[in-house]
């Protein structure tokens, strides 16, 4: 669809030929900014309720710079993940209202606020080694509008940290349990509560966790109803997931 195009569909609303309904379900698929390297899709959210997120590794600064210049003048929030320092170094010249969370290696720009709902997420992981990928959930879900519950250290290995923690846990609406080594943390969660849980298996661990395969591989067959699995290390997987249950 062009920019004609578009303009017929404005003046057939004025005209009344078709609803507003009618017209939104046309503009479902406009438009987008081609950059040669890069297809920005200016409206993701009104066809998922969430605009396009940056995925930054992998692409030079001037691609994230560029990226980020043509996503500049729409309406939406800005964030881009698995973005090291240097790149925030780069890009915040040009973007002063940029912020960076270190932990979550995340660069957002906040064009507007997003009213959050009343329930909350539960972000669990079970050691410390396991909070970087804890951060990247719960900023995920922060900056799509959500609050977010912080539990930290509380595996297995000492259950009573978790246990002190239940009352906060069961207070939210959904938990994302984060875990590496044998990834046991998201069956006891799944067990001890009544939401969805969304377990992320992390790359922590000695040898034969095989990088976060013994976790992956334990979440996905746990015997804990209502546990689903994200990829191992895919923080950002989660926090968006939990906010869409969140917000339904």
């Amino acid at each position: 669809m062009n920019s004609s195009e578009l303009e017929k569909i404005l003046k057939e609303i004025r005209t009344g030929k078709v609803s507003v309904e009618e017209a939104m379900e046309k503009l479902r698929d406009f438009p987008y900014t081609d950059l040669g390297f890069a297809r920005i899709d200016h409206h993701r959210e009104l066809r998922t309720g969430y605009p396009e997120i940056v995925y930054c590794a992998g692409k030079t600064p001037e691609q994230v710079r560029a990226i980020f210049k043509a996503m500049e003048g729409h309406d939406n929030n800005i964030i881009g993940t698995r973005a090291v320092k240097e790149m925030f170094n780069y890009i915040s010249p040009f973007f002063p209202e940029a912020v960076y969370y270190e932990t979550a290696r995340i660069i957002s720009i906040r064009r507007k606020e997003i009213v959050p709902p009343v329930s909350k997420i539960a972000i669990i992981t079970a050691g410390t080694s396991d909070i970087p990928v804890a951060e990247e959930a719960a900023v995920t879900a922060e900056l799509l509008g959500n609050e977010v519950v912080r539990i930290y250290d509380a595996g297995v290995a000492g259950i009573h940290r978790l246990v002190d923690k239940l009352p906060e846990i069961r207070n939210c609406r959904v938990s994302v349990v984060i875990a590496g080594m044998e990834g046991a943390l998201a069956s006891v969660v799944g067990g001890l509560v009544n939401m969805p849980v969304i377990a992320v298996p992390t790359s922590v661990g000695y040898g034969a966790s095989f990088e976060g395969i013994s976790a992956l591989l334990a979440m996905m067959t746990s015997c804990a109803a209502g546990v689903t699995v994200v990829n191992i290390d895919n923080g950002f997987g989660a926090g968006f997931a939990a906010s869409r249950i969140n917000r339904l």
